[in-house]
């Protein structure tokens, strides 16, 4: 839906507002219509919203709207839907990203409410432009989880995927998350990005080592986004690799099934693994 810009009547319904990451410039002038106009805003901390607000003179009914009372105040808020508009925002950037927006967004699409998004600035979307990396795939990660072996988990779960990586970390954590990705993914290069937007606004570069020794003694301040480099071409499998992987599958398989099985693991060729088999069988 498009939100006319001369109407001071929205229709009812959500409204997903994206906020500045930063600079208040960066409001887009549809998303100050819809916060000025919106009869309540849902918030994460109606302090950071407020500041907003006076930023465009004016000032709106604001619900709180966070991880710790999601499940309570959905309900309520869907509700409203039907006869008032509601706009969500998030303290900084686009809702959803990384906060529990997703949910009031499927509640109020299956009560039959009208949901509009009025985009606008994204952190992980700004860090991929200054970091200088592949952008044609990307995987946002979010906040890695706290306890140590979680973490190292969902590291190596990611480590494979053939994208660059987009991650959110804090100050005080940086360094052992940067020494953690290189010593799990291997020294990729990688960007740390801080104060996007804002006067102080940088892009660091280098290898995820080299990162990380940068930060050990001197954990930056503000938001941060790591941005880490796609992995390299796989070494191709060699010719002791295919028999060892052979000689495993032998012990289960007849030798066109164990060459099967290797050549489609390996990306090794059928028919030589075949002729492999056969002799490795006899």
């Amino acid at each position: 839906m498009i939100v006319p810009m001369d109407s001071s009547v929205l229709s009812p319904g959500l409204y997903i507002v994206a906020t500045p990451i930063g600079n208040l410039g960066d409001l887009s002038p549809r998303a100050a219509h819809v916060l000025a106009h919106a009869d309540a805003i849902a918030v994460e901390d109606s302090r950071v919203t407020a500041g907003l607000l006076r930023h465009i003179g004016t000032k709106r009914p604001m619900t709180p709207y966070h991880d710790h009372n999601a499940e309570a105040v959905r309900p309520g808020l869907v509700a409203r839907m039907g006869t008032e508009a509601i706009a969500l925002v998030s303290d900084a950037g686009t809702p959803l990203i990384s906060d529990p927006g997703f949910k009031l967004v499927r509640d109020a699409r299956a009560a039959g409410h009208l949901v509009a998004t009025i985009p606008g600035p994204c952190a992980a979307v700004a860090a991929l432009t200054l970091a200088g990396l592949p952008t044609d795939r990307f995987l946002f990660v979010g906040f890695l989880p706290p306890k140590a072996q979680a973490k190292t988990d969902a590291i190596d779960e990611i480590g494979g995927v053939r994208a660059t990586l987009v991650l959110y970390e804090s100050g005080p954590r940086l360094a052992a998350t940067l020494a953690l990705l290189a010593e799990r993914l291997g020294d990729r290069e990688a960007a740390v990005t801080r104060e996007i937007t804002k006067r102080f606004e940088e892009a660091v570069t280098g290898t995820l080592a080299a990162l990380a020794a940068r930060y050990a003694d001197a954990p930056p301040k503000g938001e941060i986004v790591i941005v880490v480099a796609p992995p390299g071409e796989p070494v191709p499998a060699s010719e002791a690799d295919g028999d060892a992987a052979l000689a495993e599958a032998l012990t289960r398989l007849s030798p066109g099934q164990a060459a099967g099985e290797v050549a489609k693991a390996l990306g090794l060729d059928r028919k030589t693994l075949y002729a492999r088999a056969l002799a490795m069988k006899a």
